[in-house]
């Protein structure tokens, strides 16, 4: 089994928020225990974020874990006419690979025309992970190549790994290889009382610090190697 961990690196819950306690106060936390369970991870960013905190950006890349793009500005991909799509991605690109030479994507809400894949091939990008096993029309869905990158599902929901540890679980006993979560780093600030849904606000903070250290537990436990997702998309 394969495990990897990303985070997607974005102002805090959008639409709902435009703070960034998430950069400034979660990814801190998260990397601290990323360094303690010696695990590295894929951090999907977007350009805004690494203009405007440059010295996170280079904490996450000192700290061994792999730099993606999320974007430019975190808007959606299919909302976009194609020449601003492919500007969108250029925008990030640019400023991504100042700190890293960043080859993995994923669109925000894991939206993401495949009629865009050209653009990313064209940019240099091998890997994609902009749709999701728990989204309708991708269930169940393995990596596979298109246009000469490799698309690799997220395997669930964020929300799912802040449930009490019985029911996500049973779910993890069910998960195919690859398992690749996702998260944000607002998630590990405690944003209970913001006006944000539910499933974004329940158990954040250190409850899902301590949910994400046993879910690394659980794989450990059972034997799995915990890759970034270059790595990871090398693989097959």
């Amino acid at each position: 089994m394969q495990v990897c961990i990303t985070v997607d690196m974005e102002h805090d819950c959008p639409p709902f928020l435009r703070t960034y306690r998430g950069v400034t106060q979660g990814t801190p936390r998260l990397l601290e225990l990323l360094s303690g369970e010696g695990v590295k991870a894929t951090f999907f960013t977007t350009g805004d974020v690494a203009r405007r905190f440059p010295d996170t950006i280079r904490s996450i890349v000192d700290g061994g874990h792999e730099l993606g793009c999320h974007g430019d500005s975190h808007r959606r991909f299919s909302a976009m006419d194609p020449t601003t799509a492919r500007q969108e991605l250029h925008d990030a690109t640019d400023v991504l690979r100042k700190f890293y030479p960043v080859a993995s994507f994923r669109a925000p809400n894991l939206d993401f025309p495949a009629s865009f894949l050209p653009f990313l091939r064209d940019l240099g990008y091998k890997v994609d992970s902009s749709e999701g096993r728990h989204k309708p029309g991708s269930f169940f869905k393995a990596p596979y190549t298109a246009e000469r990158v490799r698309r690799v599902p997220a395997s669930t929901a964020p929300s799912l790994v802040r449930l009490p540890r019985l029911i996500r679980e049973r779910f993890y006993a069910r998960m195919k290889d690859p398992v690749v979560f996702f998260f944000h780093p607002w998630e590990f600030v405690d944003v209970t009382r913001e006006p944000i849904p539910i499933d974004c606000r329940f158990r954040t903070g250190e409850p899902a610090l301590r949910t994400l250290r046993e879910t690394i537990g659980f794989y450990r436990g059972r034997g799995a190697t915990f890759r970034r997702m270059a790595e990871l998309a090398a693989q097959a």
